[in-house]
């Protein structure tokens, strides 16, 4: 049984139950670990700092350090801290995601046809448990923005720039409750679990820390750690954070720009399909295969929101107005990446319901047949599809989810590095998923897993990747 890296062993658990024990984790992901938990939170902070005392430069405040202009503590010193105010309002937004996400079951699914909401299966988890979970993410991204868009044109409680106005003091909030959650459930993992079966040990605390040790962990049945902060939150404020950036621009100048319509536009459709395809994300690699530690704990709370809307946040202070046939081209590449994503994602998902009983671009879809056995040691059958985007290359939806980050960077024109942030960590990041999905199915499918690669041998790009 082998997790990423790291080679692993049954081991008996607390109460005779059956966990799973990594005898060692290799130097190599071991330092990673490490670098990441000490310099992540310092990159999301240089990002905001950087607009907030630098017109979003990346470079000046490095070269006023090494001049001699500006020190670490001038720096700091000069940023906003945590403020109360800050607090009440992070208090109340997260208070409203679990009162929406527990106490409002879902009834889109009942009206929205082609919507897949309400109680939903989740996949077989590496113990052979199947969780069930309540998808009510759309009808709470309906409800939120409802109530934005109520203050805004009606009630007038707070001002549509609230966010931009608190961001950094927003930012010790939300480190404070990634970094909560996260030590939660690694003390839960070893005190409580939900189930034992499924919790992963390495026997070092930075790994279990940062990787997590719980599957799935949950209070009660319906509250799952990782559906909640993987999209609420985080996701959720998306769309609301750049609605944000956009009425402090028209506050500061007087109008909008197209570029900040369009990373609104872009964005806002990626956060949509995101929840009109929540009971879909059940299948992928944040729920199917990670565990819940810090860095999805604080990576959602910290990470997503504040590294993720870097365009609006850069068009704040250095407004873009783009040319028509630049306006078009961002708009026809993030279009064109959002199509194949989404039409990539769409064929594996049909293809899965209909057990490959289907049509892929008018044909009858063709796949690899592979077995595999879960912990529990019972044997399973799976296919591989080698047909539509899947026959083209083995992960082309990622494909198109990176040409739809490069439209949100390119949107604000070659003014600064610092909206390209997001590409290049896209970049590392899914290229990284191909590689460690890849090292797992090759674990899991055996040789099986080279029959696909033979029949499918680009990762990302065909002919080159």
């Amino acid at each position: 049984c082998t997790f990423d890296w790291t080679v692993c062993a049954f081991h008996q658990g607390s109460g005779g139950s059956l966990g799973v024990l990594c005898r060692e984790v290799d130097w190599f992901s071991l330092s990673g670990v490490i670098l990441l938990l000490c310099t992540a939170p310092f990159q999301v902070f240089f990002f905001v700092m950087a607009c907030d005392q630098y017109q979003c430069s990346v470079t000046q405040p490095l070269v006023e350090l090494y001049s001699g202009e500006a020190t670490l503590g001038s720096i700091w010193d000069k940023a906003p801290s945590f403020t109360w105010t800050a607090a009440q309002i992070y208090t109340a937004w997260v208070s409203l995601q679990v009162v929406l996400y527990m106490c409002v079951p879902d009834i889109t699914h009942k009206f929205l046809p082609g919507y897949s909401g309400g109680v939903q299966d989740g996949a077989r988890t590496p113990a052979g448990l199947i969780n069930k979970y309540e998808i009510n993410g759309l009808q709470s991204w309906l409800i939120t923005h409802a109530l934005w868009y109520a203050n805004a044109k009606y009630f007038h409680w707070f001002s549509p720039t609230i966010i931009f106005d608190n961001w950094i003091p927003l930012l010790w909030c939300t480190n404070i409750l990634g970094y909560s959650v996260s030590t939660f459930a690694f003390i839960k993992a070893y005190l409580f679990p939900t189930n034992a079966e499924d919790c992963k040990f390495t026997g070092n605390v930075f790994y279990n820390y940062m990787m997590g040790i719980e599957f799935n962990p949950r209070i009660g049945k319906w509250f799952d750690f990782k559906l909640f902060f993987n999209g609420r939150p985080g996701i959720v404020a998306w769309t609301l954070i750049n609605l944000s950036y956009a009425a402090k621009q028209q506050e500061l100048y007087g109008y909008v720009t197209n570029s900040m319509i369009l990373v609104n536009v872009l964005q806002g459709i990626y956060v949509l399909d995101f929840f009109w395809n929540e009971a879909w994300y059940l299948k992928t690699i944040d729920i199917c295969h990670d565990h819940f530690g810090w860095y999805l704990g604080w990576g959602d709370c910290v990470w997503l929101p504040f590294l993720y809307t870097l365009q609006g946040l850069y068009l704040v202070y250095n407004p873009v107005q783009l040319s028509t046939a630049h306006a078009a081209a961002v708009l026809l590449l993030g279009l064109t990446g959002y199509y194949i994503f989404r039409s990539a994602n769409h064929q594996k998902d049909l293809f899965r319901r209909t057990d490959g009983k289907c049509s892929i671009w008018g044909k009858k879809p063709t796949f690899i047949e592979c077995a595999y056995r879960s912990a529990d040691g019972c044997l399973h059958h799976s296919k591989l599809m080698t047909s539509g985007f899947w026959g083209v290359a083995r992960h082309l939806n990622y494909t198109g989810d990176l040409m739809g980050s490069l439209a949100y960077c390119v949107a604000c024109g070659f003014g600064h590095i610092h909206p390209y942030f997001y590409i290049f960590y896209m970049t590392i990041l899914l290229v990284h998923r191909c590689v460690r999905d890849e090292h797992r199915c090759r674990s899991k499918y055996g040789k099986d897993w080279k029959r696909y690669t033979d029949a499918v041998p680009y990762r990302l790009l065909p002919g080159i990747f």
